[in-house]
């Protein structure tokens, strides 16, 4: 695209609702870089609030909207990549700016290939723009992604900003004070003021000064007076911080009450000070980077294997169910509190406002003739009004029962409280509820019940201290201490562990040929397996750093039960389970097919042929990738049309990888690698259960196979005839 043209989304790709937008550039001495940032525009050209900007200390807007990845290598330097969920959008947010900035005011001009590019959610690049003639602008705004006429929309712009962060950003709304030499956290960075409406008037007659000047002036004491004078403003900072004060998305707030020192009027006492009549400024504070662990562990400094760290949450000694729903809910309250973006992560979309958070356990209610004592309270204050909700946990193979639940929904209708949150190591599925529980539609105040396994808030801890970051390393060491709670063998916070009473009677239908369609055993069954799969899901995409969700193909208004009932149809005549998993980054949709008549587990991954090139270079080329590969690996040839192509294992291939192109004039559209291996008819978490099984393959086939394919370019592809020399 050039600078100032537009395109519709939706005319590029049917997968357009979600894109994934990358900006890169490199830098000729190899020490230059940007920040990206992303804000969300009102109808008015405006933020509507400074939750709408999103940087590397904010990065993710808590419905999930938007996401910012973090950067990735490239050849040329580097790419800073942003999800939006332009679908997912609410309705007052009429475009998104996608903008970079340098650190300490740098130039752009140092930096090379300056370049923006639009992919769709199926990996499909869109478009790319790129910015030429970059001189002194320390910040550009690259592009928006906008609605019109009901769908959205890109524009490049290109435009530059020599007044860096501060000066693109106020344009949108938001006020930004930098000093990077008089920064408090000795990093150098920005400070995001809230803009008044009223400046601060500071003496009758004379100007006000303004949000923007005192902030200025307490970064960078610059003397100024209204009429010239040398007479100076002197101003002196206090600032107050609540201990533990969880902060709104991330950002930290800070209040900064302001003194300002002005010349005395005539006839007034020497060094008179007034108090500014505007409230204080409010910061979002964007100096100090996150914080990860490293990729790396240390060396341990004990003498053998047999002495173990300390913990701060100790598991071992654990050996009831009951201490172990205890502990685990204390560990888990406490941490939410002490590390505030992993407790508003984990309940942001339960309807928790974003505010101080404080959690309490074995709080006793009363309800009827004996209290109540859910394992635990969590209560948030936002603006002086409280949002509370109860917490009943389950480890190990416990289910929720629903007559306890039900109390609780009970108790929180009477009591005004929001919500009843269960924790279990059961995955909620959409339009399968874990408990029935009964709403009186009388009360006024309604109540929601909502599920969080023990993988989804595995699955959060690991994004947070392993990919995005969190704000500082007591932060990072806290959730590390909680992941290995969670995962040590006594905690009984596992996740989703058993395939359900209805398991091992279908198994044997399957195998005596007994099982008839419309069993109603088979759709638990089906819904077992999609607990699985979600499961394995959330856990590779908590170590990849990368979205990975389930694909689910189904009519466009197909609700859940119908299709799970369909599902169910198929396992009865052919005794297989299917699913299939999308990767962020991969070049194809990863294939699930259990076949419990044969014990197999099939994983698969389909993958377009090269744009360019010729048939001979592509096989050859695919060879190389899968150098590493399993030697059991299989490879079909898929072709135009219902035809079956040349196939066979990668040990009979690689010498010969000619033997994959068809003898005929079909063409080749792609090729399917898959990787069969034997699975566990147990249940629980042995090491040859079903369940221990699917996860184990397919961290397999992605580690050895997906891993290392090269990601198709989105270009029309031109149709080589087989054959043709290399």
């Amino acid at each position: 695209m050039v600078k100032g043209a537009n395109v519709s989304l939706s005319a590029l790709s049917e997968n357009a609702d979600s894109v994934i937008v990358g900006l890169s550039w490199s830098s000729p001495s190899g020490e230059g870089d940007a920040d990206v940032s992303v804000l969300l525009i009102g109808a008015n050209g405006k933020v509507r609030d400074n939750a709408d900007f999103f940087f590397y200390n904010n990065p993710a807007a808590a419905d999930g909207t938007v996401q910012l990845l973090g950067a990735a290598p490239t050849e040329n330097g580097s790419e800073d990549r942003i999800r939006l969920d332009l679908a997912g959008l609410p309705g007052d947010v009429d475009r998104v700016i996608v903008a970079a900035s340098r650190h300490r005011r740098a130039h752009f001009g140092e930096l090379e290939n300056i370049r923006l590019v639009v992919t769709d959610g199926s990996g499909d690049g869109l478009l790319d723009f790129c910015i030429d003639g970059a001189s002194t602008e320390s910040a550009f705004v690259f592009g928006e992604v906008y609605r019109r006429e009901g769908t959205w929309k890109f524009r490049a712009i290109g435009q530059g900003y020599d007044s860096g962060l501060a000066g693109l950003a106020t344009d949108y709304g938001i006020e930004i004070d930098e000093d990077d030499d008089q920064d408090g956290e000795g990093e150098g960075g920005s400070h995001v003021a809230e803009s008044s409406e009223s400046p601060a008037s500071v003496e009758p007659g004379r100007p006000g000064v303004g949000a923007v000047e005192i902030a200025a002036a307490v970064e960078s004491g610059v003397s100024s007076t209204a009429d010239g004078d040398a007479a100076g403003v002197a101003v002196g900072v206090a600032v107050e911080q609540a201990a533990p004060t969880p902060v709104p998305r991330t950002a930290v707030e800070v209040s900064v009450p302001v003194t300002v020192a002005v010349p005395a009027q005539r006839g007034a006492e020497p060094g008179t000070t007034e108090p500014p009549a505007a409230a204080p400024a409010r910061r979002l504070r964007t100096a100090k980077k996150k914080v990860t662990l490293p990729k790396a562990p240390k060396d341990s400094l004990a003498e053998n294997d047999g002495w173990h760290a300390a913990r701060l949450f100790p598991a071992s000694t654990l050996k009831s169910d009951r201490e172990r729903e205890t502990r685990a809910t204390s560990v888990l309250l406490a941490v939410m509190t002490q590390v505030p973006e992993f407790g508003r992560r984990l309940i942001a979309a339960f309807g928790a406002p974003a505010g101080r958070m404080e959690a309490f356990t074995e709080v006793s209610l009363p309800h009827g003739d004996s209290p109540k004592r859910p394992d635990g309270v969590i209560r948030v204050e936002r603006a002086g009004k409280l949002w509370t909700a109860l917490v009943e946990t389950k480890t190990n193979g416990n289910a929720l029962k629903s007559e306890q639940i039900q109390a609780y929904m009970d108790i929180a209708a009477r009591r005004g409280y929001e919500a009843v949150i269960t924790l279990s190591n059961d995955v909620a599925l959409e339009g399968s509820s874990l408990v029935e529980v009964k709403t009186d539609g009388r009360r006024k105040h309604k109540v929601a019940l909502w599920h969080l396994s023990w993988a989804e808030v595995t699955h959060q801890a690991q994004l947070l201290i392993r990919h995005e970051g969190v704000r500082n390393e007591a932060h990072a060491w806290l959730l590390q201490e909680l992941l290995h709670y969670l995962q040590h063998d006594n905690s009984g916070c596992h996740g989703f562990q058993n395939m359900g009473p209805a398991w091992v009677p279908v198994r044997n239908g399957i195998d005596e040929e007994t099982l008839t369609p419309g069993d109603p055993r088979s759709v638990q069954v089906v819904e077992s397996w999609e607990r699985l799969i979600r499961q394995v899901c959330l856990r590779l995409g908590g170590e990849l750093g990368a979205k990975v969700v389930p694909v689910q193909r189904a009519k466009r208004g197909t609700d859940p039960q119908s299709r799970r009932s369909e599902l169910a149809h198929r396992l009865c005549v052919d005794g297989q389970l299917r699913a299939e998993i999308r990767v962020e980054g991969a070049p194809g949709v990863l294939g699930v097919v259990a076949d419990l008549r044969m014990g197999r587990l099939r994983t698969s991954i389909e993958i377009p042929a090269p744009e360019q090139g010729y048939p001979l270079s592509w096989v050859k080329r695919l060879m190389r990738q899968l150098a590493e590969a399993p030697a059991d690996l299989h490879v079909q040839t898929l072709l135009d049309g219902d035809g079956v192509g040349p196939r066979g294992t990668l040990e009979k291939l690689r010498p010969e990888p000619g033997d994959l192109l068809p003898k005929g004039p079909e063409a080749i559209t792609g090729f399917r690698l898959s990787l069969v291996k034997s699975v566990g008819h147990t249940r629980g978490n042995a090491e040859t259960g079903f369940i221990r099984g699917v996860d184990a393959a397919v961290d397999v086939f992605h580690s050895h196979v997906v891993t290392r394919l090269e990601r198709p370019r989105a270009t029309q592809r031109r149709t080589a005839a087989p054959g043709t020399p290399a």
